[in-house]
């Protein structure tokens, strides 16, 4: 049998002076706590010059593009920074991750590990999408790895001896579920002696990515009037929490029907819907997952908030719902028509993946190394997009 092989994100500074090694850039929040944030930094103390290097971990919230940036307005707030001194090594720590051992005797005497854990109140990655038209980075959380040579630590980082290394924070959705979502409402109406009464339900509370989701439908209409259309719509709604406050609600699947139910008739029907990105890629403002260079995404997956957390400092918070909406026409036909509607909160995320046994020798690692991509004799050339 084949000894599986464990890719090691790799990411060397342009004058060779850094170099960041990671064993993951996907961290997990499981509600009591989160995966730490574990690495290598490799140094080159002749191209160090004496200086020190640090490594970072920041959480950014972004809403604009850089070049936006004017008249001392600041369209990029951190989150969260915490900056730790790497070489010359202020303390070892006493235990190192397994992927850290690897790695420190694989590189040898010049390799640092380095350590964080993340507080328990920071966003999980998720960004806006984009119009067709728009360029650059827009509002987006973003989590950031980043390794400098500096004299100390708040000098300016100059691109040439640092490195950026993108990684993400996930959430996975938990193993206990509440019940099924279920709505119901009575309407009666004037000169209708009786009334009309919608039910609704989902047949769990948590749906993954990619996965239908089935909605039952049962109306009894022992009114006089007739129920014209049937819409269900799954809405995704963003609550941008950090700055404005401001709450969009997108349609990303909907099933228009011209079903009817005449007075005194009934209906029982299940509708099948498929909340997709792929089905949704023009929708302006539709929060996606956060997305590592050159890989694609999906939807957000709704916000777990841990109880005592602050809201505010979330940055977007995302929830789903099921829409059933029924068109009751007039008694003059569409004059005067009504709507009858119910909503049913849902979760959608992903399932928790199945634990892989990683090599513990050195030769089951696999080096991905993200190489820099600019005009070769360019001076002062601009940062590349990040990886």
């Amino acid at each position: 049998m084949s000894t599986p092989k464990h890719v090691i994100f790799k990411k060397i500074s342009r004058d060779k002076s850094v170099g960041v090694y990671m064993g993951k850039r996907d961290f997990v929040n499981h509600a009591d706590h989160v995966d730490p944030v574990d690495g290598v930094v490799l140094v080159d103390p002749d191209l160090a010059k004496g200086k020190k290097v640090y490594i970072t971990l920041s959480c950014t919230f972004r809403y604009g593009r850089d070049d936006m940036d004017v008249l001392g307005i600041a369209y990029r707030r951190d989150i969260y920074v915490s900056t730790r001194q790497v070489y010359p090594p202020l303390q070892d720590r006493n235990a190192h991750t397994k992927m850290q051992e690897r790695l420190l005797r694989k590189l040898g005497d010049n390799a640092y590990p380095f350590f964080f854990e993340f507080p328990d109140n920071l966003p999980c990655s998720v960004g806006l999408q984009p119009g067709p038209t728009d360029v650059g980075k827009f509002c987006a959380v973003e989590f950031e790895v980043k390794a400098f040579c500096a004299e100390n630590q708040d000098d300016k980082i100059h691109k040439r001896n640092s490195v950026r290394l993108v990684i993400r924070k996930l959430q996975y959705a938990p193993e206990q579920s509440g019940p099924p979502p279920q709505a119901e409402t009575t309407r009666e109406f004037v000169l209708s002696e009786k009334p009309l009464h919608l039910e609704a339900s989902l047949e769990k509370e948590t749906f993954y990515h990619g996965e239908p989701i089935n909605v039952h439908v049962n109306i009894t209409n022992n009114s006089s009037k007739t129920v014209k259309s049937i819409t269900v719509t799954v809405e995704q709604i963003a609550n941008v929490v950090l700055y404005s406050n401001d709450k969009y609600i997108k349609s990303v699947a909907v099933e228009e029907t011209d079903d009817k139910v005449a007075a005194s008739a009934s209906l029982k029907k299940v509708y099948t819907l498929l909340p997709l990105l792929a089905n949704n890629r023009n929708s302006q403002g539709l929060v996606l997952d956060g997305k590592l260079k050159h890989e694609d995404t999906n939807l957000a997956s709704s916000s777990i908030v841990k109880e005592g957390v602050l809201k505010e400092i979330l940055g977007i918070l995302v929830s789903y719902r099921v829409v059933v909406k029924l068109i009751v026409g007039g008694i003059l036909g569409d004059i005067a028509a009504s709507e009858v509607g119910v909503e049913l909160p849902f979760r959608l995320m992903h399932p928790k993946p199945e634990a892989v046994k990683e090599s513990e020798s050195e030769e089951g690692m696999v080096f991905q190394e993200f190489k820099r991509c600019y005009l070769k004799g360019l001076v002062g050339e601009k940062e590349d997009e990040e990886d």
